[in-house]
């Protein structure tokens, strides 16, 4: 998969009438906002990430919901379900809207975590968990080609069972021939080191 090659076909996805709905938002993601939701049938939780489609991110939303479908088959990638579309109605001067909806990790982010500690910060034993954590996820992504491109706390989430899941990627990135074309900086700044020493090192083995 490329950015030449989208594959999913958003005109094909169902519309999430009667299957999710959504609850409260929880928080914000790259191209739109995130909710608490909850299957209709068997009341089972997710996060569904909201998205308006428009013309100019609309390649970048498929791009995010095909790494999800293709990769989150790793215990530190939160879980693909699927993905919906909310169709406008005729007339109306609005976009369609995408539902992506993921595994829900109900004990918050990494700056949930350590707002919540005592001189915000944590103790040594969980960074060093949590950072081999999210090395296992970048690992999984690096070795299929993917880059995140926007690794920091919001995006580093935990379940109540205290598994780390990393989110987000809606400016995440290919790496194929076209390499050469990944030398910009996309993403918060100052929180891409791991994606960014990872390009460079595969610079470097050229």
């Amino acid at each position: 998969m490329n950015n030449n090659q989208i594959e999913i076909d958003l005109n094909q996805l169902r519309d999430p009438s009667g299957i999710f709905e959504l609850i409260e938002v929880v928080g914000n993601g790259t191209y739109g906002q995130v909710y608490k939701g909850r299957h209709t049938k068997t009341g089972q939780l997710a996060a569904i990430k909201v998205m308006d489609v428009t013309q100019d991110e609309e390649e970048e939303i498929k791009l995010e919901v095909n790494v999800l479908k293709k990769y989150s088959n790793h215990r530190n990638i939160a879980m693909y379900y699927g993905a919906f579309i909310n169709k406008c109605l005729p007339g109306r001067n609005e976009h369609d809207q995408l539902w992506l909806v993921m595994e829900y990790c109900g004990a918050g982010s990494i700056t949930d975590l350590v707002k919540s500690t005592k001189g915000n910060s944590l103790k040594e034993e969980w960074i060093s968990f949590i950072s081999k954590e999210i090395l296992n996820g970048l690992n999984h992504l690096h070795l299929n080609k993917i880059i995140h491109r926007d690794i920091k706390g919001q995006n580093v989430l935990l379940t109540e069972n205290a598994e780390v899941k990393l989110v987000d990627f809606g400016v995440s990135a290919q790496l194929d021939r076209t390499i050469g074309r990944r030398n910009t900086f996309i993403g918060t700044p100052y929180c891409f080191l791991f994606s960014f020493f990872f390009l460079f090192y595969l610079k470097r083995k050229k």
